[in-house]
């Protein structure tokens, strides 16, 4: 059994995927908000002591923006200054990031930046050759290696490209498989070029529990366009199988531009590709959109940044057609007054929702918790 979990972190990322009842913990994001009632480092400690570990087993950055990296070197343990080290900080066994964060530059009042202190601490990682796994290898990080003096060929095998499955996990041995679709080599540049969204992490995670299979598609922030090319490639190699999901975790805080350029008046159509990707959702499915919540009235169809109404409605209905379940709100759930964490359960009954730390009212729980009636 394995559990997902999406933390309520307004307009941000961060999810947990716990494997076999707590033999591995995977931490993707890490968006803190000090001004929140929900406290993350809190949380995530309690979580870690409740367990008896100081650490993750791996931690993974889908990019460098602030609201997925906001607050993070302050509870991780770093490597490579001991300014980072020391007074509870929980340590990483593994960083996996795209090879945009290591090719990250900056103005001399950036330095201090978060998103620079993790490009020292990747950059680290890698000269040393442990802890870390890099996603892509575009020219430029291969021009990187060679101003370092370091064979790239003595670090390949800390570098995974998209197409392929991550070492380290297979489903007979954990359970689990991590297959890669982004990033693309072509869309890691270097310098004032790089465009972080579509240079981000997306994997499909495929799960096997006494043979049944769940499939969670972990899209962060991507853009439409990156969507399009996954499904193109993925129809070209004959990989559609990989683009299946019984949860997904909707792009970029519900923004309508991850479903099309144009957001629409009422709802978002999405792009050829993207509806492709969409129906590709099993039956009995769910959504997640890690953001703050989705009113539906008058000033939600005018607003600029997202979450965005008309991309909600684009998502439900896609979900309807193929038979599934619910879309959750992570700042919604159960309350918008007081969000909780969403708590995925992975068992040989598929993917379920576990309420069991919530007060949930008797409607809630009769339609969410019940198990998916099918295996394989």
């Amino acid at each position: 059994m394995h559990h997902i979990v999406f933390y309520p972190v307004g307009n941000g990322d961060t999810c947990q995927i716990i494997l076999n009842k707590g033999q591995q913990r995977l931490l993707f994001d890490f968006h803190h908000q000090s001004c929140s009632d929900f406290n993350l480092t809190n949380q995530l400690k309690k979580e870690l002591s409740d367990a008896q570990r100081d650490y993750f087993d791996i931690v993974a950055f889908t990019h460098a923006d602030s609201d997925h990296i906001g607050g993070s070197t302050e509870f991780f343990e770093l490597e490579h200054a001991a300014i980072y080290q020391g007074n509870d900080r929980v340590k990483i066994k593994e960083l996996w990031v795209p090879a945009a964060m290591i090719m990250e530059t900056c103005s001399q009042d950036q330095m201090s930046d978060e998103f620079i202190i993790w490009r020292r601490e990747a950059r680290y990682r890698l000269k040393n050759g442990h802890g870390i796994r890099v996603f892509s290898k575009p020219s430029c990080l291969r021009d990187w290696f060679i101003s370092e003096n370091i064979p790239i060929e003595s670090r390949s095998h800390l570098i995974t490209d998209a197409g392929n499955i991550v070492p380290g996990f297979n489903l007979v041995n954990n359970g689990v498989e991590f297959f890669c679709h982004s990033p693309f080599i072509k869309h890691t540049i270097s310098g004032d070029d790089l465009l972080r969204n579509e240079a981000s992490l997306i994997f499909q995670i495929r799960f096997d529990v006494n043979e049944t299979i769940t499939e969670y598609l972990a899209i962060g922030d991507s853009v439409c366009s990156v969507l399009d090319e996954i499904v193109s490639v993925s129809e070209y190699h004959g990989n559609e199988d990989r683009l299946k999901w019984d949860l997904i975790n909707v792009p970029h805080h519900c923004s309508a531009f991850s479903l099309n350029t144009e957001k629409g008046v009422y709802e978002t159509q999405p792009t050829e590709g993207v509806r492709k990707l969409l129906l590709h959702g099993r039956k009995e499915a769910y959504m997640i959109s890690s953001s703050n919540p989705i009113p539906d009235n008058n000033d939600a169809y005018t607003q600029i940044q997202p979450p965005h109404i008309q991309a909600k409605k684009c998502y439900e209905s896609h979900l309807k057609q193929v038979g599934g379940r619910k879309m959750f709100v992570t700042m919604e759930y159960p309350t918008i007054a007081a969000p909780k964490p969403i708590k995925f359960e992975i068992s040989s009954y598929g993917c379920r929702i576990d309420n069991s730390n919530i007060q949930a009212s008797t409607g809630i729980s009769s339609v969410i918790t019940s198990p998916a009636n099918r295996a394989g």
